[in-house]
């Protein structure tokens, strides 16, 4: 910078404006984001998450899909035909075998669906029963999950938000049902409700979910909620004394209309991370469930179920057993660690 002689003032004529090429250069501005869309950029960085992320994609599509398009039904005894003899040899078949039926239509030159898991004792093919069966459990650990989101959501929000006295009857509760074994409970609430679910839904559509399905989803609504509450009525605990939740108040704006607006778009990060956690939860119990013998009615299978009967030697492959133990463990520890890759992603705590 040049200055005149004599003066201390700059010469103007020596300022040129900048270029737009230099001024593109110089400003240099961060893209727009959201707190969503960085959580997904850790996220995508986490390859164990990514990896688990694809495999419950997978496992969902194929359990959702694949019984539209597979010949064989879950619950069709193939030796059994109406007006014809029942063909015994179906029973128990070992993975790519085929029963006399079958063999003779092989033989005439007709090209059959070969049975990869083999079948049951009553002939059903076993492949589509553990597809079904993944269905089922997958189904269970999402609404019940959703059930318990809705819940322990709105126990949570209005304990952490009203304090005082409600927040201390609520909280009294939730310690009370912290206190009761967990397992015991759920036995015993699966028993008792079932027994008195019965001749409520007899007649109605609810008869195809059967009493053991719809006790299992009253189950998590009575016990499952807790957990999801106290996390939730901690964060609003915190987020109730921020400015922007006094200035609110102050307007006169109702405490229904904060919650919804400020508070609880703000602990979406757990939110979101407790959900997850909490579906491999439901689909663990819900195969233990099943494997005692108080989860889905049959003939419809569960996971559960499949390794109740196989270990319970109600057909010859007790082998069979390992098939729904590793489609179990396979769907939790994927869910697991999907959701741990979700709590390092948008947990703010964890990030800085």
């Amino acid at each position: 910078m040049n200055l005149k002689k004599l003066s201390m003032h700059p010469d103007l004529d020596c300022f040129a404006p900048a270029t737009e090429a230099e001024k593109e250069y110089m400003v240099q501005m961060r893209p727009s984001t959201t707190f969503f869309k960085d959580g997904v950029k850790r996220l995508k960085k986490n390859p164990v998450a990514m990896v688990s992320f694809f495999v419950i994609v997978l496992i969902t599509l194929s359990s959702i899909f694949l019984p539209f398009f597979w010949p064989y039904s879950y619950d069709a005894q193939l030796g059994v035909s109406p007006g014809k003899p029942v063909d015994a040899s179906y029973a128990n078949l070992g993975p790519f075998e085929y029963g006399r039926t079958e063999e003779a239509r092989m033989e005439a030159g007709e090209k059959i669906f070969p049975h990869i898991f083999g079948t049951d004792q009553f002939g059903r093919d076993y492949f589509i029963r553990v597809v079904y069966g993944a269905r089922i459990s997958l189904a269970v650990g999402f609404f019940a999950s959703l059930i318990v989101l809705v819940i322990g959501l709105t126990i949570g929000s209005i304990a952490g938000y009203c304090g005082g006295k409600v927040d201390l009857v609520i909280m009294r509760i939730v310690d009370i049902i912290y206190s009761l074994p967990d397992m015991l409970m759920v036995i015993l609430l699966s028993t008792v409700l079932k027994d008195a679910l019965a001749p409520i839904i007899e007649g109605t559509i609810l008869m195809k979910l059967g009493t053991n399905m719809i006790s299992l989803f009253i189950v998590f609504g009575l016990l499952y909620w807790v957990s999801m509450s106290r996390q939730i009525r901690g964060q609003i605990l915190s987020l109730r004394e921020q400015e922007y939740v006094l200035a609110a108040q102050a307007t006169g704006a109702p405490g229904k209309w904060i919650i919804l607006k400020h508070l609880l778009p703000n602990c979406i990060s757990v939110v979101v991370i407790s959900t997850a956690l909490q579906i491999p939860s439901a689909i663990f119990t819900e195969s233990y469930l099943s494997f005692l013998g108080l989860g889905v009615n049959a003939p419809m299978p569960s996971l559960g179920s499949l390794a109740s009967d196989a270990l319970n030697g109600m057909n010859s492959y007790p082998e069979r057993l390992v098939i729904p133990a590793i489609v179990i463990s396979l769907i939790v520890l994927s869910l697991n660690l999907f959701g741990d890759g979700l709590r390092d992603a948008f947990d703010p705590k964890l990030n800085g």
